[in-house]
Formats: C-alpha cells, structure tokens, sequence
C-alpha cells in the first residue's frame, strides 16, 4: 500500500483584524507520524487544528497533505475528534458511525438502502468492535460514560479512514483510569492503521508517552506596547523514539 498522510506546512501565518495569531510556521510530518502539540492557551494550536481541517485558511503559505494544498473545505481525507463528543444523540451508537458512510455515498439524501445499506452496518459494526463498542450498539449518546462517548467519536472519525487524524483536547475531561485506556486505545489504532495524527493537548506527559513528535507554540516576539503584533511560532520540536510493535 502507498504511504499516505505526508503533512508539509510551508510558512503559514494566520492573523485575525487587529490581531497576529501564528507565524512563520513551518512543519513536515512523515506518513504515520504522532505529532503532539503543546504551548500555553490562547498560542493557536487549536487555530492551527482548524487549518488543517479546511474550516480556517491561512493569511500567507501553504498547507500540502501528500505534496497537494488543502481541499477548502472539511473533507473525508481528514478526521476529527474535539473534547466535546460531536455525536448526534437521536441515533444509536451504531447508527452514529454508519452515517459517515451513508453521507460519502448520498451527500444530498444521507440514505442507503438495500445491501449498501446492510454493508455500511457491517463497516460500522467492524469499528465499533475495534474501539470496543460493539455491546453497546444499539445504546443512545446519552446512555454512554464520557470515555464511551469518546470511544464513539473516534470510531465516527476513523470510518471513513482518513489519512489525518486530528485529535483537540480529546481526553481532557476524563479521569485518569478512562485517559489510560483511552491511550493505549488510541496508540493501538494509530499502529494498525499508519495515520497521521495531530493531537492538541496541554499535558506534556500526555504527549510525551504517545507522540513521536512534540512541538510547542510559544510568542517569542513580544511588544508591551502593542501585545497582539506578534503571532505564535515553533519554539521547539522534539522527536521521540516510538517503537511500533512487532507483527
């Protein structure tokens, strides 16, 4: 199978009127690279996510998945995951992850009938079972713990097999039990399936003990006089040695 999930981000700045947010970003991710990214709140990292996911551009550079720019928009190459689970609480778990598949089939209807529709119930079931949600299936949002719920949002991100997986503050509100094993969870499915992944987070032990990469957004500029003329920039980048399991 061809490497996929090549990210090249190519002097990217992004100012908001009246206000410098990013600057002078330059970052290359391999295929299947962890990058974990880390700074104080209010540095871009989540602006950054947002560019990468097509629902912001940038004011100058370039941002290439696989050597090409961007789509505009938000696109199946491209999954996403934020802290707050974005299911849809009248659909059953199962049926939560099938839409994924019903929308890149009919956009206009999101309906499948027949045996498409008996496939894309397969397909779902599958991730379901690979995130340990299967027994849950016919359950609603609601009826879920939190660490549940977010198994259920990575499943819905995951179906479509995106090539990038962009995770914001994904287990920020979970307990330390639930974190755990949402980790080992998340590090068994990047293995299996060699994405991409750019996670936000504000836990430097968190992105240590998954990433391959740690980067830091930080204002190294700064101007008492004028506090937003400065964006963020990379003020480091570590590589952390990731040993993928043996087959």
């Amino acid at each position: 199978m061809t490497a996929s999930g090549a990210l090249t981000v190519q002097n990217v700045w992004m100012e908001y009127p009246g206000q410098m947010v990013l600057e002078r970003i330059n970052l290359s991710l391999e295929p299947g690279a962890f990058c974990a990214l880390v700074g104080a709140s209010g540095c871009g990292k989540t602006t950054f996510l947002r560019m990468l996911l097509s629902i912001e551009r940038p004011t100058k550079g370039s941002i290439l998945l696989d050597g090409k720019p961007l789509p505009a928009e938000p696109h199946a190459d491209r999954g996403v995951v934020f802290q707050r689970y974005a299911v849809f609480p009248h659909l059953r778990v199962l049926e939560n992850v099938a839409l994924g598949l019903h929308f890149a089939a009919s956009p206009l209807t999101a309906r499948l009938f027949g045996a498409r529709r008996r496939a894309a119930a397969e397909q779902a079931e599958a991730m379901l079972e690979s995130v340990g949600l299967l027994a849950a299936r016919d359950k609603y949002p609601a009826q879920l713990s939190g660490g549940m719920q977010q198994r259920l949002a990575l499943a819905q991100a995951l179906i479509l097999k995106p090539r990038l997986l962009l995770l914001d503050e994904p287990f920020g509100a979970l307990d330390p039990g639930t974190k755990s094993s949402m980790h080992a969870l998340l590090k068994d499915l990047w293995r299996e399936r060699g994405m991409t992944v750019v996670m936000v987070t504000h836990d430097l032990s968190e992105a240590f003990s998954l990433a391959t990469r740690v980067v830091a957004f930080d204002r190294v500029r700064l101007d008492p006089q004028a506090p937003t003329a400065y964006g963020a920039t990379i003020s480091f980048d570590i590589k952390v040695h990731r040993p993928q399991k043996s087959s």
